[in-house]
């Protein structure tokens, strides 16, 4: 889906070196090896690869296996999302809606529920969930567009309530052009790992390497696998992550244009404790593909589906989290 770079980004942190020499080295930045969990300067919140970012307090221990799924795009949308879903929860979806149907399948496979919603009213009240998926929103997805073209003021209810949601223990999980929202909110930014969307390249074939085969959602997968995307390309660069996947750049066929890339090193799935939670986040799944049930018809479909399931799995705390 073409999308046109993000002038804000550019000007704003996009030389990541100083905020990694804060938090931990820019080694950490660039092999996504652990670094201290501590107070981030700019995003004002405990976050990295420590558990002591984490609020361990027993908050969701009650909590059925249940996740939600928002996928509201206020600006362009990703064709595997098909049709944008009436209000409410749980509407109905149409054929096209790949990425909704193809994400409960999936869970209800592991025996978790998934909820579904476009509507940003039903974003405010999040503690039922023991994850909250982001499945590529586009733009300022958690304002309320209507009463603020009535004369009223944004509806903060829903930032407010992902936030204390997170200082809870909860987990979030984003898919994506996850990274193509929010972009306004340093808060969400941080929740990425310091990271935003810039531009990307043709959606072309390529190959994914696992670099950190420790973790829930990598240790099933083999060292490398072929798999389409648009390969985003971002600014900031994420720091203080554990870094989980990467494409090898050397195999995609053209490069971008305008962005100066990110040499050999291309990140494109990676963790951490954010602000008393956990944030496990990939910027893959552009295709309707990714997410179909015959994943012979997609190269790197089934390893795919399996990292991102495993992954909602580490963000609920059901299996560990970000080793």
């Amino acid at each position: 889906m073409p999308r046109t770079a993000r002038p804000l980004a550019a000007l704003r942190r996009a030389v990541p070196l100083a905020s990694a020499l804060l938090l931990g080295g820019a080694a950490s930045a660039q092999t996504g090896a652990p670094a201290p969990g501590s107070l981030d300067p700019y995003y004002k919140v405990c976050r990295g690869t420590n558990p002591s970012c984490y609020n361990d307090w027993g908050a969701f221990a009650s909590t059925p296996n249940k996740v939600l799924i928002f996928s509201r795009t206020a600006g362009p949308r990703h064709a595997n999302l098909g049709p944008a879903l009436a209000a409410g929860l749980n509407p109905p979806l149409a054929p096209a809606n790949a990425v909704q149907a193809g994400l409960v399948r999936m869970l209800a496979a592991e025996g978790i529920q998934a909820d579904w919603t476009e509507d940003v009213t039903r974003m405010t009240s999040l503690n039922g969930y023991k994850a909250i998926i982001f499945a590529s929103p586009t733009r300022d997805a958690l304002w309320d567009h209507a009463k603020t073209a009535a004369g009223g003021t944004q509806l903060d209810a829903a930032r407010h309530a992902l936030r204390q949601y997170m200082r809870r223990g909860g987990g979030f999980v984003g898919i994506h052009n996850a990274f193509g929202t929010e972009y306004n909110w340093p808060y969400y930014e941080g929740l990425l790992g310091n990271a935003n969307f810039y531009d990307h390249g043709a959606n072309q074939n390529g190959v994914v390497k696992v670099i950190n085969k420790n973790d829930a959602s990598t240790e099933m997968l083999p060292e490398s696998f072929a798999f389409k995307d648009e390969w985003y390309t971002l600014v900031p660069f994420p720091t203080n992550v554990k870094f989980l996947m990467t494409v090898d750049t050397t195999t995609l066929a053209t490069q971008r244009g305008t962005h100066p890339g990110h040499g050999s090193f291309h990140p494109v799935s990676w963790c951490q404790y954010y602000d008393g939670g956990r944030s496990w986040v990939t910027t893959l799944g552009h295709d309707a593909g990714a997410f179909a049930q015959d994943t012979a018809a997609f190269p790197g479909a089934a390893e795919f589906q399996k990292h991102v399931v495993a992954g909602v799995k580490s963000a609920m705390g059901l299996v560990p989290f970000c080793r």
